[in-house]
């Protein structure tokens, strides 16, 4: 279990992150969702080891988080952060196969099994075909699969994305969600997730959080946090939540009347 407890983190005297306290267990998928400024990415950068704790604690599997070497640290826990920058001239299996390196000799050399791990990065996130591609070469979308295709390969039983789906259109956006929790339940992985759509969150999370202002406002499943009055009182905007259609999930839908140009005005 990774576990979070009174996680306080601070910019210069500003608190970003103020008594969050959560835990992710193996197998489930846990979506942090919040507005801008909420803190989640600091959240994410916080827990990988990126940002210093003011105070709090983060245990995996037990253990302190900051007690761990990086090469401990890269077998338990992997990432997938927002807009980082790819080496550009390495090719996508180059830049995948980085993901194997705290299993590597001293040397730095890949055994036959990171290679057999890579290949199945590559094939579980359709980059297969970009294998010899360089990473500048990439669209925005690419390089978000390639990002991902790394953290696979890792091998890690703890798996944090902040916003996974940026750059990515909708077929991408479903296939790497609902790759996310195949690996969830079939490799026990823990997932841990920061995205903006709602809706993707209500669909694709076992659980999901809230984060305002730094703190936990709300925790549970689907149906216990995407109410009416939560999200009304967190995003300042009126919206309705009714059972989606075909999944029972809650549906979120803005409230607001929309405002219709006749072609004379638009003119």
């Amino acid at each position: 279990m990774l576990t979070i407890q009174s996680l306080c983190v601070r910019y210069g005297q500003r608190p970003v992150l103020d008594g969050v306290s959560l835990e992710l267990k193996c197998g489930e998928v846990l979506a942090v969702i919040g507005p801008n400024g909420a803190g989640k990415s600091t959240l994410i950068r916080t827990i990988s080891g990126v940002l210093q704790t003011w105070s709090g604690s983060i245990l995996i599997d037990g253990q302190d988080l900051h007690r761990l070497s990086h090469t401990e640290r890269a077998r338990r826990l992997a990432v997938v952060p927002q807009a980082i920058q790819l080496p550009e001239a390495y090719t996508v299996y180059q830049t995948v196969l980085l993901g194997r390196t705290a299993y590597m000799n001293w040397f730095g050399q890949p055994a036959p099994r990171d290679h057999e791990q890579v290949l199945s990065a590559l094939e579980k996130t359709a980059t297969l075909d970009l294998a010899e591609r360089l990473v500048g070469q990439l669209s925005g979308g690419e390089r978000q699969r390639v990002l991902l295709a790394r953290a696979i390969a890792q091998g890690a039983p703890y798996l944090l994305l902040d916003e996974p789906t940026t750059f990515l259109d909708l077929q991408h956006q479903s296939s790497l969600l609902n790759l996310i929790r195949r690996l969830s339940q079939d490799k026990d992985l823990g997932v841990l997730m920061v995205l903006h759509d709602l809706n993707l969150a209500s669909l694709y999370a076992d659980r999901i959080a809230i984060l305002s202002d730094g703190h936990i406002t709300a925790l549970g499943s689907p149906r216990q946090v995407l109410t009416e009055d939560h999200l009304t009182s967190i995003y300042r905007v009126p919206v309705h939540v009714i059972p989606h259609p075909d999944y029972g999930t809650p549906l979120i839908l803005p409230d607001g009347r929309v405002e219709r140009l006749s072609s004379r005005e638009i003119t």
